[in-house]
């Protein structure tokens, strides 16, 4: 089976139902917000703030296509979708999952969105990101799923069942 990456906004629950469905389709399971830590020994907000939002991004782009990713589901970072290179490396090797939810719920699950190492502009709204990024998680998906009124468990039977029809 081909590599399942997982692509969204921030708090779309790609990490909680990457690991859910990593269990669910026997697969090993990797975060790429967490290789680019291992990698610099620093949160990504650390990153973001030392080397500003464009070299993160780079950075970002780079680790994605220097992994080896194999038999996995992926979660990557919601800015991921910036790195042209990177998302051709996954597209080619992976289905491509976008976990779509509605900018009013991203903004009541992210509580913490100054200190959790999202790359976007001081005073950029969750809205005015969501404008922003979703054309580029729409352009990259082989499978969109709508997340607003779903479990993550549920998800995880949307993304199997989307999958098997693929």
């Amino acid at each position: 089976m081909k590599n399942i990456v997982l692509i969204g906004m921030p708090g779309a629950g790609k990490s909680t139902i990457g690991v859910l469905l990593a269990k669910s389709v026997l697969m090993d399971f990797t975060d790429t917000d967490l290789l680019i830590q291992r990698e610099y020994s620093k949160s990504l907000c650390d990153i973001i703030t030392e080397k500003g939002i464009e070299e993160f991004l780079k950075i970002e782009n780079n680790v994605i296509c220097e992994s080896i990713f194999e038999n996995a589901v992926i979660a990557t970072g919601g800015s991921a979708v910036y790195g042209k290179e990177a998302m051709e490396k996954l597209k080619n090797e992976s289905v491509t999952v976008y976990l779509k939810v509605k900018p009013e719920i991203l903004e009541k699950r992210i509580d913490n969105i100054h200190t959790r190492g999202i790359a976007m502009e001081k005073g950029t709204t969750i809205n005015e990101l969501y404008i922003q990024r979703a054309p580029l998680y729409e352009r990259y998906a082989d499978i969109t799923v709508e997340c607003d009124e779903l479990s993550a468990e549920e998800c995880v039977d949307e993304i199997t069942t989307k999958l098997k029809e693929q």
